[in-house]
């Protein structure tokens, strides 16, 4: 089967196969809204400040390659060994002036209450899971009135590994009690998409920013370009016809 068809290439089990389903996980940039150009931006103007690459501004694809999803103790071990310190305030930096500008304007992914709405109509258990800071993540989620939506925060800094281990994911099955065969996710990078295989659950893709042919590199069982593909609403209808509130019931 193809992508088209809702189901990964290699085969592995669709959304319908979760039946009945428990919970429904998220991450945040660029899951739940379009951060990565602030990202990028605030990575752009710091790394050139300090000297980074002889003082030339990285490019976006360098940024999707070797930033996008990545969490700051990755960054600051790969891109500053011999200055961890000034590592660590630069990407404190970033993270300030990131928020300074989602203070201004934060856009939520196309149709993401739509799926917010199918979740709590369907008495879904949900929980945001994030490699970026409590502070930053807690801030968009309030941005875009999602604070009473999820029922806990996991931040990847906070897990022994941050994405792309698993941590993050086993830590909210355990925080929200279901089970990862029950349990389906929505990731828009490479590090998060391998971060929810590798913890046993399926993977909803997003297309947000970074290309296509990387994020089927991390074997996504299904690829969206946001929460209004008929791709995505056809399988969540396949699975309401398997029984999603069978044992679920509010």
């Amino acid at each position: 089967m193809t992508v088209s068809d809702g189901v990964s290439a290699d085969g592995k089990k669709s959304l319908s196969d979760l039946a009945p389903l428990e919970a429904v996980l998220f991450d945040v940039d660029g899951t739940l809204c379009d951060t990565d150009p602030l990202h990028y931006y605030s990575f752009q103007v710091l790394l050139q400040e300090y000297g980074f690459n002889n003082g030339v501004p990285i490019t976006e694809e360098f940024f999707i390659q070797n930033i996008a999803g990545k969490d700051n103790d990755y960054i600051v071990k790969n891109f500053f060994p011999k200055d961890i310190e000034g590592g660590w305030k630069l990407t404190d930096d970033k993270e300030a002036m990131v928020r300074r500008m989602v203070a201004e304007k934060l856009e939520a992914i196309n149709g993401l209450y739509k799926v917010t709405k199918w979740v709590e109509d369907h008495g879904l258990k949900r929980a945001a899971v994030t490699n970026s800071p409590r502070i930053n993540a807690e801030l968009f989620i309030n941005k875009l009135g999602l604070t009473d939506f999820f029922e806990t925060l996991v931040v990847g800094c906070e897990c022994e590994h941050a994405k792309p281990h698993p941590d993050p994911y086993l830590k909210a099955l355990e925080v929200l009690k279901v089970s990862k065969d029950h349990t389906f996710i929505f990731e828009d990078s490479v590090s998060g998409i391998k971060a929810g295989v590798a913890a046993g659950m399926p993977v909803v893709g997003i297309s947000t920013r970074n290309p296509e042919d990387l994020l089927m590199g991390a074997n996504p069982t299904i690829l969206i370009k946001d929460y209004n593909d008929p791709k995505l609403w056809a399988a969540l209808e396949e699975l309401e016809k398997k029984g999603i509130h069978a044992g679920n019931a509010a």
